[in-house]
């Protein structure tokens, strides 16, 4: 029988299960306002560290830093719950290569040590549509990864895109569970997406603790209310350029 593994949540920088509000899935979506053919924004010429949202952004229980460049790459890969060099089962699973680089990656992650939660803002700058990712979503609800002998399941769904003005928007919720027994855990997060240009702008709340049956997991037991509210923040901030 496989074994399974926690994927250590990365609290020390910011990153934790996210609550996801029970949402059903579709692909993204299209909202009001024109929309804007991607690099033709203002956003595309500044770099992602000055369109990143202010830590003073973040309500008083969230203690919001800036990650720095070497914590990005360990910090990213946790919000997908696939762990780099991971085995992915279906092979066609595993998430695109992602330029973790100033340039390429920005987050600032708040954490609220009370409730051992976090929301992270991720800005990627990307020359794929956000259609691709529902895509993919769709495609692989559920995936394997396996790294050193050790084995997690990571679930996907996709709910009802936030309305918000952008190039495309897109949500999905997503649960990894890794251990097996009294030490099984489950890692919960909702991730809201809103494209501008080629600025990717993610919004991601996260939460851990015992497994859970995660088809219960509701509103309630997630900050939807402050993720949706640092996620349109976010979004404005890269608007305006």
């Amino acid at each position: 029988m496989s074994t399974r593994t926690r994927l250590a949540p990365i609290l020390v920088l910011g990153s934790v299960v996210l609550g996801a509000g029970a949402l059903p899935l579709g692909c993204s979506t299209k909202v009001d306002g024109a929309a804007r053919p991607v690099g033709d924004d203002l956003s595309s010429s500044r770099a992602l560290a000055e369109l990143l949202l202010e830590p003073s952004s973040f309500p008083p229980q969230y203690s919001a830093i800036v990650l720095p460049p070497q914590a990005v790459s360990q910090a990213a890969p946790d919000l997908a719950g696939i762990p780099p060099g991971a085995r992915v089962d279906p092979a066609g699973c595993k998430p695109p290569a992602q330029d973790y680089g100033t340039d390429g990656t920005a987050m600032v992650v708040g954490t609220d040590n009370v409730n051992r939660s976090t929301i992270t803002i991720e800005l990627v700058r990307v020359q794929t549509p956000l259609a691709d990712l529902g895509a993919r979503v769709a495609e692989c609800p559920e995936v394997t990864a396996t790294r050193s002998g050790v084995e997690s399941t990571v679930t996907t769904v996709l709910t009802p895109a936030p309305p918000i003005d952008a190039d495309e928007t897109l949500a999905l919720h997503r649960t990894v569970n890794s251990g097996r027994g009294e030490q099984e855990v489950t890692q919960s997060m909702l991730t809201l997406f809103a494209q501008v240009g080629e600025v990717r702008v993610q919004a991601t709340s996260m939460s851990f603790g015992a497994a859970a049956d995660t088809a219960n997991l509701d509103a309630a037991t997630h900050d939807t209310a402050t993720l949706d509210e640092l996620f349109r923040s976010a979004v404005l901030k890269v608007r305006a350029g």
